[in-house]
């Protein structure tokens, strides 16, 4: 059996943070945790605590599996290249310059980025442009639905669901709404004459996302360097 993947959390406090080190804790997942990291030293995790000043002092580790916020993901991919180990990136609002940036580190390290590691959005996002692809001018629009304290809008997933109908020559309209502790639900309706077509995901735990990252963290683990899609990772 091979050993666990030596795992690094950045972003520990955050909700995801938490629901990934709870899963490392309580099932394993073939995945183990040698330090959380947050703006501010976490505390009581079981695990090795830094604050983000102090990076330069954390243990080896084999892969970073980044739930933070853009104003900190500098921070986390410049660790893995001086390291040279594995990023997994779940942060959503990056600008086009830090987008730039995984590209061009994805020629040193594996690397994977994605606005959400559902295996049930990876398949709607293959039914979208199948979607998108054979409605031939119909409206398209995609509602997306967070909690309160989500920061960026439109989400991640929103904008990746957008790019999945742009393929097909679909300009996609959002809408945003924040509110309570959803989750996360994304609806995508495409509108003709008469009709209409929803395809709709709703996440009801952060659970599913953490999962994800660890699976693709498993699978990143020991590769050559280069951007890998989540999808092919599952």
């Amino acid at each position: 059996m091979s050993p666990p993947v030596r795992l690094l959390i950045h972003g520990a406090t955050g909700r995801m943070g938490r629901a990934l080190l709870r899963l490392c804790r309580e099932e394993g997942l073939g995945c183990t945790v040698v330090a959380a990291v947050a703006r501010h030293a976490p505390q009581e995790t079981g695990v090795p605590g830094f604050a983000v000043a102090e990076l330069d002092d954390v243990p080896d580790f084999d892969v970073a599996v980044d739930f933070s916020l853009p104003d900190g993901f500098d921070t986390v991919l410049a660790l893995c290249l001086a390291r040279r180990t594995a990023l997994v990136s779940g942060t959503t609002g990056l600008s086009e310059g830090q987008q730039a940036a995984l590209d061009a580190a994805a020629a040193r390290i594996p690397l994977v980025w994605a606005s959400n590691y559902s295996l049930g959005v990876a398949v709607l996002q293959v039914l979208v442009s199948q979607a998108a692809g054979l409605l031939h001018g119909w409206d398209c629009d995609i509602v997306e639905s967070h909690h309160a304290h989500k920061k960026d809008a439109p989400s991640g997933t929103a904008l990746t669901l957008g790019a999945s109908a742009q393929t097909a020559g679909v300009v996609p309209h959002y809408a945003s709404i924040r509110a309570g502790d959803i989750v996360g639900e994304h609806l995508v309706q495409f509108t003709g004459t008469g009709e209409r077509i929803e395809l709709i995901h709703r996440a009801s735990s952060r659970d599913i996302f953490a999962r994800g990252a660890l699976h693709a963290a498993r699978r990143l683990h020991g590769r050559e360097p280069g951007r890998y899609p989540f999808e092919n990772l599952v």
